[in-house]
């Protein structure tokens, strides 16, 4: 495995002006893709982030991770994204999902399968540059340059065979479990076979939360926070694998406890109500050792990019730690 990311939010405390040094420090320790969360209220804004990110890198290919077609609509995602491909010279991707956070703040209902299909289409005529029709009218973005690629965040089946079926990429995500991640690729698999299409047509990014710290308590409490946004999630999910049914009363508890302005926050106070054995199913947290080798596991898969989420809190020792242990130590697994 040599193919690595960076998911990253911009927190409220930080300085809008440290996006760029932080940007060029991820490109120059060798990652390469930047995925920047979208969620209005509890960071700053993501569009903003992008540009300065753009602007300050050369290589590193930049998106939202994710974004959605209910706080924004298409044609004004279609032109933001547009602009952040011309800043960084053809190196924007387009991330996207149902919506939780950011739909939630907005106060609607995360989007179904079929209104997340009708989006992608829509992105895919309105990159044409071409008049179509679209939501009763005629439109025509006359800012496209190209296609875009368009990724799908996806982790229950429905959404995992439309990724399949229509999309560039796949952003993985709801476990560090092997089993359960191949329990997702199936339905993907089912996507990509209905649509005709091979495996070597779409990039598969997993995306990991991790902390590494001699202290498995101070490197639990660092992921604790992401690992009870998950809970609260899960609670919604129609399907799961059978032994996740052992989770459910701490989905129930995440979703009556979850605070939406403290999402992903470290300092969150709903982050105690989920138990260990939860956090370590979505998360990886340990001592450098356990984590390579739980990583390792996960590399083995089927996939093609592993993307770090890069925790609030010492961002450059976390880099460097990625960087100058973790990353190498993956160099001799082969995927698959």
């Amino acid at each position: 495995m040599n193919r690595f990311g960076i998911s990253m939010g911009i927190s409220p405390r930080e300085p809008l002006v440290k996006v760029g040094e932080v940007a060029k420090a991820i490109e120059e320790r060798g990652f390469e893709a930047l995925w920047f969360i979208d969620f209005q209220l509890g960071l700053k804004d993501v569009y903003t982030g992008m540009s300065l990110a753009a602007l300050a890198t050369e290589k590193i290919a930049i998106g939202p991770a994710v974004t959605n077609v209910i706080t924004r609509h298409p044609t004004v995602t279609a032109n933001a994204i547009t602009a952040l491909d011309e800043l960084s010279e053809e190196r924007a991707l387009l991330g996207l999902g149902v919506g939780w956070s950011a739909v939630q703040g907005a106060g609607r209902k995360p989007s179904t399968v079929n209104e997340v299909r009708a989006g992608i289409s829509a992105f895919r005529q309105m990159f044409t540059g071409e008049e179509v029709a679209l939501y009763g009218t005629r439109v025509q973005l006359a800012t496209a340059r190209r296609q875009i690629p368009i990724y799908l965040a996806a982790a229950q089946p429905r959404m995992l065979r439309l990724c399949g079926e229509t999309c560039d990429g796949l952003i993985l995500m709801g476990a560090a479990e092997p089993d359960f991640c191949h329990w997702q690729l199936n339905s993907l698999y089912e996507g990509l076979e209905k649509a005709g299409r091979k495996r070597s047509e779409l990039t598969i990014d997993l995306f990991v939360t991790m902390s590494i710290n001699e202290d498995e308590n101070l490197a639990l409490n660092d992921v604790r926070a992401w690992a009870t946004s998950q809970a609260a999630t899960f609670s919604t999910w129609k399907h799961l694998p059978p032994t996740w049914g052992r989770f459910q009363p701490e989905f129930e508890r995440a979703t009556q406890h979850y605070q939406l302005v403290e999402h992903l926050s470290l300092r969150a106070g709903h982050k105690e109500i989920v138990s260990d054995e939860f956090v370590q199913s979505v998360a990886i947290a340990g001592n450098r050792r356990t984590c390579i080798d739980r990583l390792s596991e996960l590399a083995r898969l089927d996939i093609d990019r592993i993307t770090f989420a890069l925790l609030s809190g010492g961002r450059i020792r976390r880099l460097d730690e990625l960087a100058n242990h973790v990353m190498p130590a993956l160099a001799g697994v082969e995927p698959g």
